[in-house]
């Protein structure tokens, strides 16, 4: 492998056949030899408001903002939460840090952290993430299915879902409406 994907943006072409990445926009948190993993940033849980999904946790979740994203990081192990958080918050041997201004923890202490007196600074919780096994992101880079871009801690974050996907391609001076679905012929 040249080099980790760790801490980079995927952005979903429109060839992309898995509805479930539609126009998707994921957060790379770890990456090496024998697997990838990231967080969509842009697919929000239709299901859940984050008040009532902590209380169900068993967190007291009446102070957390009922308006919050609850996203949903991918298909695999959609039970599993994962809070991409700023650096101003970290559980020892827990959290990782995934880029500059966004780290990544999955225990019950951050949920607690959220709504505590002084939680993260900036915050967002993703039931499930998206994963590849050895290889399988590569081999979908090379087949075009994902764009790569630098991170942007401001569109981690962001609430604007909608938009996340069209942003995330200007920034690396990709216009939507240039993209192809497929290849042409010869």
């Amino acid at each position: 492998m040249e080099g980790s994907l760790a801490g980079k943006l995927l952005i979903a072409s429109p060839a992309i056949e898995d509805a479930r990445f539609s126009r998707a926009v994921i957060l790379v948190c770890t990456h090496n030899n024998d697997h990838a993993m990231g967080i969509v940033l842009n697919k929000a849980s239709e299901d859940e408001n984050l008040p009532d999904l902590l209380d169900q946790l068993g967190v007291d979740g009446h102070d957390a903002p009922e308006d919050a994203h609850i996203l949903i990081g991918g298909p695999v192990s959609r039970e599993r939460g994962f809070v991409l958080h700023s650096e101003d918050y970290d559980s020892e041997g827990a959290t990782l840090n995934v880029c500059e201004g966004v780290c990544l923890t999955a225990t019950r202490d951050v949920l607690h952290a959220m709504t505590s007196d002084s939680p993260p600074e900036r915050f967002v919780l993703a039931l499930g993430y998206s994963g590849w096994g050895a290889g399988q992101l590569e081999q979908e880079l090379m087949e075009n299915v994902w764009l790569v871009g630098e991170p942007d801690v401001a569109l981690v974050y962001d609430p604007s879902l909608d938009t996340k996907w069209s942003r995330a391609l200007a920034r690396i001076g990709v216009s939507p409406d240039r993209l192809q679905i497929s290849g042409g012929t010869a």
